[in-house]
C-alpha cells in the first residue's frame, strides 16, 4: 500500500488537513500575530504602493552618479515642496466645496426630491401610471438614509483618524528602506533557491515586479488623467463641487471596471439636483472621458501586462472588499497577479511533467 501513488497521495492530503485541524486549535497564540498583520499591512501595502511609484526617479538619480541615499532625501525634498503647493492652491478650494457640500446637505436631499416630483409629473413618467412612479420617493430615501450615513462615519471617525496618523508617520520610513535595500530582496531570494531552479525563479521574479510596476503606474497615470478630463468638463458645463467630484472619482477610479460606476453616481446626483439636463452632460462627459481612457490611454499604458477578465476582475474586488473591506478592494488585482505567477511558476516546475504524463 505505501508504493500505491493514491495511498500517498492521500496520506499527504490527510498531513495537510490535520495541521489545518490542529492549527484552529491553538489559534490563541497565532491571534497576536494576526493583529499584528492587521497594524502593519496598510503602512506596508502603501509604502509598496509608492515604492513602485517613485522607483523609477530614484534609479534615474542614481544613474546620473548621485548617492541613492542622497536620491531618496531629494525625491522627498521634492514632494514636500509639491504637497505645500498643493495645499496652497488646491485644498483651500477643495476645503471650501467640502464644507458647503456639508452645509448645504439636506438643501441638496430636498433638490433632489423636487427634481424627482417634477420628473415623475411630466408626460412620459405620468404614462406609466402612479403605481409604478412611487420608485421616486424610495429612491429619495435610499438617498437620505445613505448621506446620513455616510455623515456618521465620518463624524464619528476618530480611531480611523488615529490609524491614519499612525500610517502617514510610519510609511515615509518603510518607503526609505524599501527604495533603498528593495534591489536586494530579489538576490536574498535567489540565494536561498536550490541552483536547479533558480533561473525559473529569477525570471518569476521579474515577471512579478514588472506586473506590479506596470499596473500600480498605470493605474495612477490612467485615474489621474480620467479625473483631469472630467473636472475640465464639469467646469465648463458649471457643475457645483466640480473639483470635489472629480478628487473623489479619482479614488474610486483606483478600483477597476466598479469604480468607473461608483465615482459616476455622486456626480450624476450633483447634475441631477441642478437639473435633469446637467446630468446628462454630466453623463456624456463622464462616457466620453472613459471611452478615451479605455481606448486610446489603457492600450497604450498597460499594452498586454495586464491580462485579466473584467469578470474576474470583479470577483476579485469583491471578495477583497469582503474579507479586508477598502484595503482589500485596492490589493486584491495586484495580489492576484503575483499569485497567478507563483502558481504558474509552481505549476511548470513541479506538475507539468506529470500531468503529459498522465494525460499520454
Amino acid at each position: 500500500m505505501l508504493q500505491s501513488r493514491f495511498f500517498r497521495n492521500s496520506l499527504k492530503i490527510i498531513a495537510v488537513l490535520l495541521i489545518i485541524f490542529l492549527t484552529t486549535k491553538v489559534s490563541f497564540l497565532l491571534n497576536p500575530i494576526i493583529s499584528m498583520i492587521k497594524i502593519l499591512a496598510l503602512p506596508f501595502m502603501l509604502a509598496g504602493f509608492f515604492y513602485y511609484m517613485f522607483r523609477p526617479l530614484v534609479n534615474y538619480l542614481t544613474r546620473r552618479k548621485v548617492n541613492r541615499s542622497a536620491a531618496i532625501l531629494l525625491l522627498y525634498f521634492v514632494l514636500a515642496g509639491f504637497i505645500t503647493l498643493l495645499a496652497i492652491l488646491v485644498w483651500p478650494l477643495l476645503r471650501t466645496q467640502v464644507q458647503n457640500l456639508m452645509n448645504n446637505i439636506p438643501q441638496l436631499v430636498s433638490g433632489f426630491q423636487i427634481q424627482l416630483n417634477q420628473l415623475q409629473d411630466s408626460r412620459f413618467f405620468s404614462m406609466l401610471g402612479p403605481n409604478e412612479t412611487d420608485w421616486t420617493q424610495n429612491l429619495t430615501k435610499y438617498l437620505d438614509s445613505s448621506i446620513t450615513y455616510v455623515t456618521n462615519y465620518l463624524s464619528n471617525s476618530v480611531s480611523a483618524f488615529t490609524n491614519f496618523l499612525f500610517v502617514i508617520s510610519t510609511v515615509p520610513f518603510i518607503l526609505y528602506y524599501m527604495l533603498k535595500e528593495g534591489g536586494k530582496l530579489s538576490k536574498a531570494v535567489l540565494k536561498v533557491t536550490p541552483r536547479a531552479y533558480r533561473k525559473d525563479v529569477k525570471e518569476a521574479l521579474s515577471d512579478m515586479d514588472g506586473a506590479l510596476s506596470g499596473y500600480i503606474v498605470g493605474r495612477v497615470i490612467i485615474t489621474s488623467l480620467l479625473a483631469l478630463m472630467m473636472y475640465i468638463g464639469f467646469l465648463f458645463i458649471g457643475l457645483p463641487y466640480s473639483l470635489l467630484l472629480a478628487v473623489v472619482s479619482l479614488f474610486f477610479n483606483l478600483i477597476p471596471y466598479i469604480g468607473q460606476f461608483l465615482g459616476a453616481i455622486p456626480c450624476l446626483i450633483v447634475g441631477f439636483i441642478d437639473s435633469p439636463t446637467t446630468a446628462i452632460w454630466v453623463l456624456v462627459i463622464i462616457l466620453v472621458a472613459q471611452q478615451i481612457e479605455g481606448n486610446l490611454l489603457a492600450p497604450h499604458i498597460y499594452g498586454k501586462r495586464l491580462d485579466v477578465h473584467p469578470l474576474t476582475t470583479v470577483v476579485l474586488v469583491l471578495v477583497g472588499g469582503d474579507l479586508l473591506g477598502i484595503v482589500g478592494i485596492l490589493a486584491a488585482l495586484p495580489i492576484y497577479l503575483v499569485a497567478k505567477i507563483i502558481v504558474v511558476l509552481l505549476y511548470r516546475l513541479f506538475l507539468a511533467e506529470k500531468v503529459e504524463e498522465f494525460v499520454e
